[in-house]
């Protein structure tokens, strides 16, 4: 079934069948490889994405559910204000150690400074509790987050 989804401000048309998880359409028909598979349950946060400029989990929000509302990848996030001081921070900080769960840190990341600018320590570990980090840089996500804070009040 053909489909037009607005992803990262862009039209996109793409083939697919209500029920396919909107995480497949974006790694598979429109190759935007940012967003990471996981766990398949939403356990995990590597496919987070915005909705509506909301954090989801991509690998449970299906085709069908997404039709009209505003999507935006990792892929997007440079050229938003928020994301970016997230990135730059991230890079201060060298957060990332494999990597692989880090599209979806920062999509939260920034999900979370977009509602709260100023986040404790206790409000980041909340908000990004659903984000899973094999490798455990839970602090440095925690630092990453603060340095971002103090990056866009400035």
């Amino acid at each position: 079934m053909t489909r037009e989804l607005n992803i990262n401000g862009r039209t996109a048309t793409v083939d697919a069948e209500d029920g396919t998880p909107l995480l497949w359409v974006i790694r598979d028909e429109l190759k935007m490889t940012g967003t990471k598979f996981g766990c398949g349950v939403a356990s995990c946060g590597a496919c987070t994405v915005h909705l509506d400029g909301q954090p989801v989990r991509s690998c449970q929000t299906y085709i069908e559910d997404v039709e009209g509302s505003e999507i935006r990848t990792i892929e997007a996030m440079e050229a938003d204000r928020v994301g970016a001081a997230v990135q730059q921070a991230w890079t201060e900080l060298d957060v990332v150690q494999c990597g692989y769960c880090q599209s979806g840190q920062i999509m939260s990341a920034v999900g979370l400074l977009k509602e709260n600018a100023k986040p404790t320590a206790d409000e980041i570990d909340a908000y990004m509790y659903g984000n899973a980090c094999r490798c455990a840089t839970y602090q440095r996500i925690r630092a990453g987050v603060q340095r971002a804070a103090e990056i866009l009040e400035a």
